[in-house]
C-alpha cells in the first residue's frame, strides 16, 4: 500500500522555501528554488497555508531579503504564474511586508548585477543546476539571456516574475552569480 504525501509535506520535502545565510547588509535571506516548485500540482490555498505556518513566523520581527531562484523554471513545469504569485504576495502579513528590505531574482532574464555583491557567499547554498546555468550564460550569454540559443529546439525565455513590492524600502535586483 503506496502512502499519500500531504501538500504540505511535499513543500517541506523538496525544500523551496528556506530561510538561510544573511545579504551583505546583515538581512536574513529567504531562499525560493522556482525549479523545485510543484506548480502543477499545488493550489494557492495550501502554499498560503505552508507559509503562514513555516514560514511568515520566522520572519515577522527582523529585516530580511528574499533571493528568489528562476533557474530552471518553465512555464509548463513549475511555474505558478503571475495572477497566483501576486495573490501569494498579497497574503503576506503586513508584519512580514514592513520587514522586506530587498528582493533578489537570480537568472530572470537580463542580467543586471551580481548577487555576490549583495549576498555573502559563505552564507548561502546555492543549487549545482544554478551555477551551470550561470556558466552557460558566461560562455553564450546574448544567446541565453534572450532565449535565443539556435542550438535548443525549445528556446528558453527567463521572465521576472512581475509581482509588484508595494514596500517603498524594498529593492529589487536581477543579477546572476559569476562576478
Amino acid at each position: 500500500m503506496a502512502s499519500q504525501i500531504s501538500e504540505s509535506d511535499l513543500l517541506h520535502k523538496l525544500d523551496i522555501f528556506k530561510i538561510q545565510g544573511k545579504d551583505k547588509r546583515g538581512h536574513k535571506i529567504l531562499r525560493i528554488t522556482g525549479k523545485s516548485f510543484p506548480a502543477r500540482f499545488l493550489s494557492v490555498d495550501v502554499l498560503k497555508e505552508y507559509l503562514d505556518e513555516y514560514i511568515f513566523p520566522r520572519l515577522s520581527k527582523k529585516p530580511f531579503s528574499v533571493l528568489y531562484m528562476h533557474t530552471g523554471v518553465q512555464r509548463t513545469d513549475n511555474f505558478p504564474g503571475i495572477s497566483a504569485l501576486r495573490s501569494i504576495y498579497d497574503a503576506i502579513p503586513v508584519t512580514v511586508k514592513d520587514n522586506l528590505q530587498s528582493v533578489y531574482f537570480l537568472h530572470p532574464g537580463l542580467q543586471v548585477d551580481y548577487l555576490w555583491e549583495h549576498v555573502r557567499r559563505n552564507e548561502i547554498e546555492l543549487p549545482d543546476f544554478v551555477y551551470d546555468h550561470d556558466e552557460d550564460l558566461e560562455y553564450r550569454p546574448m544567446m541565453m539571456e534572450y532565449g535565443l540559443d539556435s542550438d535548443d529546439p525549445h528556446p528558453r525565455v527567463y521572465a521576472a516574475p512581475a509581482v509588484a513590492v508595494d514596500s517603498p524600502s524594498a529593492s529589487i535586483y536581477s543579477m546572476r552569480c559569476i562576478s
